[in-house]
């Protein structure tokens, strides 16, 4: 794993291939290899496969507490021009996804395409008052939690009752390493987040990506998305819960290889 700093940030990140560059963005539990391990290993054949763990995630330094949607997609950017990563393809996954968004609303010229898996356009863009505030409420109540009750209390939402228990398992490894402060910001700036004004403006291809069994980011929402987003693609992972990337890596993929290859130069 390599490092570079970003505004005063330490951002830890996996890099792996050679082509046309793709950059993954995981959500809000998790880190780089913990939810992109197999897209590292697949997709590299034919990208530049570069996964970053994100302020307040896995070796990373945590992210002031004023950090918010915005912040994160200003390091994003910032982190692709570190690394020379000209015109990239950009993934997010859940809060990935979002920051994705607002990558694109922030930096138009960055994104070449936006593949948005398990997105929300914001939890306020996304869910209702109600849902949004009793997530809120959730997020900071774990945040204070011990690592083993905190996997305990969120890994049930993020996989279909059908996943394999090995990817599972590898998976919870990577949210036992939370950071408390990352998680908390995180969780702010997902519950502050609006991004329906920007959908419509999107103007790359994108790719709307969504497990049928996700009850985190449920199949309505990537239809929403995929509605307003004009020329968007919807894939839907029949079977599947919110984390795709780790529960169906072989499906996940070949949806992103079809999307890029469709997508041109």
């Amino acid at each position: 794993m390599d490092e570079v700093e970003v505004a005063g940030l330490r951002i830890a990140y996996e890099r792996a291939g050679h082509g046309p560059p793709l950059v993954l963005v995981h959500g809000f539990v998790g880190d780089a290899r913990g939810t992109w391990g197999r897209q590292l290993e697949a997709l590299s054949e034919d990208f530049t496969v570069v996964a970053w763990d994100g302020p307040g995630t896995g070796r990373s330094a945590d992210p002031p507490d004023r950090f918010r949607l915005a912040e994160f997609a200003d390091c994003l950017a910032g982190f692709v021009a570190a690394l020379g990563l000209r015109h990239p393809h950009v993934a997010g996954l859940s809060f990935g996804g979002a920051m994705a968004l607002e990558l694109y609303r922030r930096h138009p010229a960055v994104p070449r395409t936006l593949i948005l898996a398990s997105a929300y356009a914001g939890w306020a863009g996304s869910l209702s008052p109600e849902a949004v505030a009793d997530r809120l409420r959730f997020s900071l109540d774990v945040a204070e939690l011990p690592p083993d009750d905190f996997v305990e209390s969120m890994l049930p939402g993020m996989f279909s009752s059908s996943a394999a228990p090995e990817p599972v398992a590898a998976f919870a490894a990577t949210v036992h390493e939370f950071h408390p402060v990352g998680f908390r910001v995180m969780a702010l700036a997902s519950a502050e987040a609006d991004l329906r004004p920007v959908l419509g403006l999107v103007s790359v291809p994108t790719l709307v990506l969504c497990g049928d069994r996700d009850t985190r980011a449920p199949l309505p929402v990537a239809e929403a998305l995929h509605a307003a987003i004009p020329g968007s693609q919807l894939v839907v992972l029949g079977g599947v819960g919110h984390v795709s990337a780790v529960e169906a890596p072989e499906r996940f993929n070949a949806a992103i290889r079809r999307f890029l290859d469709g997508a041109g130069p």
